[in-house]
């Protein structure tokens, strides 16, 4: 974006995001404040779906706010407005002081320190992340029937749809604070998806597919990705249960994902200074198995968790997470950080490019091959509910998938549940796929654990 004119499809510019920052910070320092920060952002973006071949929703969204922080001390006040009069900031400002007035202490508030606020130069480094696309409602529906039309013709036993749909997202943002730093970047994320639907009646199935990228030229194809959600939902037809026992479980790439995100609420701030995580105190301590590395790198050019800065304007670096098994770092902001009695990590707002690798994987290690790893077990390609407690590290899941035996997958499953303790599971990973998966800011192969409790019938 250049500061002379607004970016394709914004309303604001650049230089006017930076005076409205340097308005409100000014606004808070003659209230008295002793620092502030303030943080101004625009989104804007179109939805289209379709069912059947018939348009069934548009949608445009155009989003607007400015949020504002005020410490007195170390009491610490919160206000926002979609208002960018200057008598809405000057409300704003007033309502966020007032608040703090009123706020209790704590030791932990505060901007983050000087020394790890981005300079200049960090902060605008440019990742390529900003890649408008131009498309109309007529278009995007165009897309969308392309995809739901291909997984359609597939094979006469996709019987149905739960419809496609395409998004076309933009925003950017500008913020600063009163200890000098000042920072912000347009970002863009499209995506395309279909939910086909095969058999009927009692054996009717359901499964989707989607892409998701930065760029829209990144894409994959709409009949790609039309005909392998077809594939997807037609191979879970005649899905049955299974008998009780503990076995192997092999993660598909697509799910395993969330096992990396599962690792990361464990390792992050708040649940640690809670102690409401079974990952407490586990820095410099193995806890995944000893082949198993985590990797992080924010600068990843079009990455989908890149960022120069993290959400308080503290700089971002490509770090080992985990080595060998063994926790390097946890995720930590300014506040979560002071209340452990460290520095912050850089991760206000999450996680940036997380990769999970085995020192086992070979080039060769795809799904096939990681099925042939599995022997005899459950390929989980699906996960319902939300058990898991961060406590205990307990795991417990419904789940969908394949039964395999002697290394090939015999039959779908489906109404059967997985548990186990993540504790146990991390360290028993026998192998991760060389079939990596990204999804958002997480990528990772296929993950064989090698026993979990299996219920079924």
């Amino acid at each position: 974006m250049t500061s002379d004119r607004a970016a394709p499809g914004f309303a604001y510019r650049r230089d006017q995001f930076q005076q409205i920052v340097e308005d409100t910070l000014a606004l808070a320092r003659r209230l008295g404040a002793s620092d502030a920060g303030a943080e101004v952002s625009e989104g804007v973006g179109l939805s289209v779906s379709v069912r059947k071949g018939e348009l069934e929703n548009v949608e445009r969204n155009r989003d607007k706010s400015l949020g504002v922080s005020v410490y007195l001390g170390q009491r610490r006040g919160n206000a926002s407005t979609s208002d960018f009069s200057a008598e809405a900031l000057r409300r704003t400002v007033q309502a966020a002081y007032d608040i703090a007035r009123f706020t209790a202490e704590d030791p932990a508030a505060g901007l983050p320190d000087v020394d790890d606020l981005a300079t200049m130069a960090e902060a605008a480094l440019d990742l390529d992340l900003f890649h408008p696309w131009a498309i109309d409602a007529a278009a995007a529906a165009e897309l969308a029937r392309r995809c739901e039309d291909a997984a359609l013709s597939t094979h006469k036993l996709i019987t149905n749809s739960e419809g496609a749909g395409v998004s076309a997202q933009q925003a950017h943002f500008w913020a600063g604070n009163t200890r000098g730093f000042r920072g912000g970047y347009a970002s863009s994320r499209h995506y395309l998806s279909v939910s086909p639907i095969a058999g009927k009646g009692r054996d009717m199935q359901r499964d989707g597919w989607y892409t998701s990228m930065r760029d829209a030229a990144d894409l994959a194809a709409p009949e790609v990705v039309g005909r392998y959600a077809a594939e997807r939902t037609l191979a879970r037809l005649k899905s049955r249960n299974v008998a009780t026992a503990t076995v192997p479980v092999l993660f598909e790439s697509t799910v395993a994902a969330g096992l990396l995100g599962a690792y990361v609420q464990a390792t992050s701030g708040g649940a640690l200074y809670r102690k409401t995580s079974f990952l407490e105190g586990s820095l410099g301590k193995r806890v995944l198995a000893k082949h198993i590395d985590i990797d992080e790198d924010p600068h990843l050019r079009k990455g989908k968790g890149s960022a120069p800065f993290d959400d308080e304007g503290v700089r971002t670096r490509a770090r080992q997470v985990v080595r060998g098994g063994v926790v390097q770092g946890y995720f930590l902001s300014s506040y979560s950080a002071r209340k452990l009695g460290v520095k912050t990590t850089g991760h206000a707002g999450g996680s940036q490019n997380l990769a999970m690798t085995s020192r086992l994987t070979r080039p060769g290690d795809d799904l096939d091959a990681m099925l042939r790893k599995l022997g005899r077990g459950l390929f989980l390609t699906e996960l319902m509910g939300q058990g898991v407690n961060y406590v205990t590290g307990d795991y417990s899941r419904g789940a969908a998938g394949f039964w395999v035996e002697g290394g090939r997958i015999v039959h779908p499953v489906h109404e059967v549940t997985i548990a186990g303790n993540l504790r146990d599971m991390f360290r028993h990973i026998e192998a991760i796929g060389a079939d990596v998966y990204n999804s958002g800011s997480k990528s990772v192969g296929s993950v064989l654990v090698s026993r979990m409790k299996l219920a079924g019938s």
